[in-house]
């Protein structure tokens, strides 16, 4: 297996077994996973929240069942944020999708089955650009799954963070009225699902740098003073894990430019 990139803060976080059932409820605010019984799941989200992500992604895979859910995750926050070859990436994000597709058909009351699927798909989406991916049809894919996790986790805050970005880019895309009758992304629809993102998990960097980024797609300019704020709301945090922190160094970059 080809060694993926290290996380470019090895070391930072330092969370046990222990210290991860403490810290699961904050850790977990975004993606409301429930703490697992199963120790070597338990292993590789302690590993995932550290930065390893790659024997996050192994430990995960070996352990099946719950522990699919947190190879999927490492995989795509690897991909996203760390991974810089283009192939690798696109192969990462799609086996993520085709994983969280047939963990959804066997335990669909699952919310984050749905909620990887949809989140690998629409990363995917976002580097062949949104435009290709609605003319393969993945728009619809990326949406159903969505709803369907916040129809049965309706805290989980990441699934509203993702949707909003959906409305968002479609309209961005291809206007509001294509959109709306297309798609179905409205730019109310996609507001409300930031705030309501916001208002269950106020401490997420991603939420605030997608409703920033929201806020530009669906009201222009106007919003660019808003978007700066939240953007820097998102780099004044401290992050509770890896992820964040790469959340949080995308904001600080972004502020940067």
């Amino acid at each position: 297996m080809v060694q993926w990139t290290a996380f470019p803060h090895a070391g930072t976080y330092q969370h046990d077994a222990e210290g991860i059932r403490r810290a699961w409820t904050r850790l977990h605010a975004g993606d409301a996973e429930p703490l697992p019984v199963d120790p070597e799941v338990l292993r590789a989200w302690v590993l995932f929240h550290n930065g390893e992500f790659q024997q996050a992604h192994e430990v995960g895979l070996r352990a099946g069942g719950a522990g699919i859910t947190v190879a999927n995750k490492a995989a795509c926050i690897y991909a996203n944020y760390l991974e810089k070859r283009e192939k690798a990436r696109f192969e990462l994000l799609l086996q993520a999708a085709e994983r969280a597709e047939v963990q959804a058909r066997k335990e669909p009351a699952n919310p984050n089955a749905w909620y990887w699927q949809a989140y690998a798909l629409g990363r995917y989406s976002q580097r062949i650009s949104v435009a290709k991916a609605l003319a393969q049809g993945l728009g619809g894919k990326v949406k159903e799954a969505l709803e369907r996790a916040i129809a049965l986790q309706p805290r989980h805050a990441d699934a509203h963070v993702a949707l909003g970005a959906f409305h968002s880019e479609v309209i961005d895309k291809v206007g509001s009225l294509i959109g709306n009758m297309t798609y179905g992304a409205k730019k109310d629809t996609g507001l409300r699902m930031f705030e309501v993102a916001l208002q269950i998990h106020p401490q997420s960097p991603i939420a605030l740098i997608e409703y920033a980024n929201g806020l530009v797609m669906l009201e222009g300019e106007k919003k660019l003073r808003e978007a700066a704020r939240l953007y820097a709301q998102a780099a004044a945090l401290q992050p509770a894990d890896a992820m964040e922190r790469l959340d949080v160094e995308l904001a600080r970059t972004e502020l940067a430019a």
